[in-house]
């Protein structure tokens, strides 16, 4: 699609979407009936699981058809596709949470959504490592952690709400031992269950019991090609061999299973080998982590990757994914979808600030300028042990405690997530950048060096002059280190 086509399609979304015929049939249509849920009916209704409804929601659920059918041409979608994935209860719930967005807020670049598509939960601050990098400092349990019961409580509310995942954080979400409980009941409630582990606590039996619980996706911590360099990140002796034993646990398992590495100076070289171990123990994918200097990691500032690091590391997963490789590799860093377009080879667009990414490819690409770049505080938020709520995990800004207030409230009327939705006020070359709405730089970053949530993200080559500013002014100059090289094979 030529960019003339693109914006095109583009405007025609947005006045068919956002004009105030649509939202005022959008409005009718995700209100609450005595059958339930309108639109959710109507969804239903429209995968393929008829029941009797009133009138109201068969009104919907005809104007549902109407909504997939102009989407799925637009898009370039095939509409039974569609269909199919409305059968899983997330992609639906995720489809509502769009659609009632729209009704709130109209078409919005980049788009609010009436919940976040993914909370992070940090569920506790006990762990067994001392890892190095470590945004939490975790070591042991927080003072006033949400007990089982109020856990249950969140855990429906974020279902109510529009939350479509969850993702288990820590800390080790596996040392409190109401896991299983919680997470399973995340699952009942229809929500798609993540859990973030460093992986040393995964036996057999373990594994079977996160299937049981209906635990859908784990993804475990490795930060180096081997037990040398992974355990000196993650500073205990043998915590390399465990880890890779609880990922073998988990494929064995049937789990979902991802590789996540935090990328730094320390092993930036080691990232070929790592995807190499990924591939041999059979993952579905790697996710390299932006590196985010706050919490434990402050003192390893000068260990951050240089913009030039950043962009060869972004070009190599690009080149293994267009390659066809296995595992899929995907990162973080919002520059990926940045890096990705000026290559201009087709390999996709991957969109949103996710431990679960996605990439889109042709006509598909005009949705990156409504979903893309960072989602901090906009498709996803994260949670503290206490219940406190944050617009990142790497963003330490209480926006508000769950046990004082109701998790939509704090989503709607909170002056930092506003801010976070709006990149009108981005600074830098963030401000002035032609991919501004598919990357946007990482917020959390511009907060972690500047404590300012516009500032520019210094890890992006468009802004070096504000990485060799800070680290001339601040730090000694990683660029001192001779930089090691990762070679990005060529296409055949």
């Amino acid at each position: 699609m030529s960019d003339q086509e693109l914006t095109s399609t583009i405007v025609s979304v947005e006045r068919w979407l956002g004009n105030p015929v649509t939202r005022s049939l959008l409005k009718f249509m995700v209100a609450e009936d005595k059958c339930g849920n309108r639109l959710s009916n109507a969804i239903d209704v429209y995968a393929g699981n008829p029941h009797e409804l009133c009138w109201k929601c068969d009104l919907a659920a005809w104007m549902v058809a109407k909504i997939m059918r102009r989407s799925s041409r637009l898009f370039g979608f095939d509409e039974q596709d569609i269909r199919n994935g409305l059968a899983d209860p997330a992609y639906r719930r995720g489809m509502v949470n769009v659609l009632t967005g729209i009704s709130r807020y109209g078409i919005t670049k980049p788009q609010i959504v009436i919940a976040p598509f993914l909370v992070v939960w940090d569920f506790t601050h006990m762990c067994n490592l001392k890892c190095k990098h470590c945004y939490q400092d975790a070591q042991r349990a927080m003072e006033g952690e949400l007990d089982t019961d109020e856990a249950k409580r969140v855990i429906e509310e974020l279902a109510n709400a529009g939350v479509t995942v969850i993702a288990f954080s820590g800390g080790e979400p596996l040392m409190r031992k109401d896991f299983y409980e919680v997470a399973s009941h995340a699952h009942k409630n229809g929500i798609y269950v993540s859990l973030a582990t460093n992986g040393t606590l995964i036996t057999p039996e373990v594994a079977k019991n996160l299937v049981a619980s209906g635990v859908d996706y784990t993804e475990i911590s490795i930060d180096g090609k081997d037990a040398a360099s992974h355990d000196a990140f993650r500073g205990i002796p043998g915590a390399f061999d465990r880890s890779v034993q609880g990922i073998k646990n988990c494929v064995d398992a049937g789990l979902y299973t991802c590789i996540a590495t935090t990328v730094t100076q320390a092993n930036y070289s080691q990232v070929p080998d790592i995807y190499r171990l990924a591939g041999e123990l059979g993952v579905k994918r790697m996710l390299c982590f932006n590196f985010i200097p706050t919490g434990r990691g402050k003192d390893l500032v000068t260990t951050d990757l240089t913009p030039g690091q950043r962009e060869s590391m972004l070009k190599f997963i690009l080149e293994k994914d267009r390659n066809g490789g296995t595992p899929i590799v995907l990162s973080t860093a919002p520059q990926l979808a940045r890096v990705a377009l000026e290559m201009e080879d087709g390999c996709g667009v991957p969109v949103g600030h996710f431990h679960l990414g996605s990439e889109l490819q042709g006509r598909t690409r005009m949705l990156a300028d409504f979903i893309g770049g960072c989602g901090a505080g906009r498709l996803y938020c994260s949670i503290e042990p206490t219940g406190n709520v944050q617009p990142c995990v790497f963003m330490p800004i209480v926006l508000g405690n769950l046990r004082e207030k109701a998790f939509l409230d704090i989503w709607h009327n909170s002056e930092v997530l506003d801010t976070l939705r709006d990149r009108s006020g981005l600074k830098g070359s963030c401000a002035t950048c032609t991919y501004k709405l598919v990357c946007g730089g990482c917020r959390a970053r511009a907060w972690a060096y500047y404590h300012d949530l516009n500032a520019p993200d210094p890890g992006c080559k468009n802004n070096q002059k504000f990485w060799d500013e800070l680290y001339r002014e601040a730090k000694p100059a990683p660029m001192t280190v001779p930089e090691p090289k990762i070679v990005i094979p060529r296409a055949r």
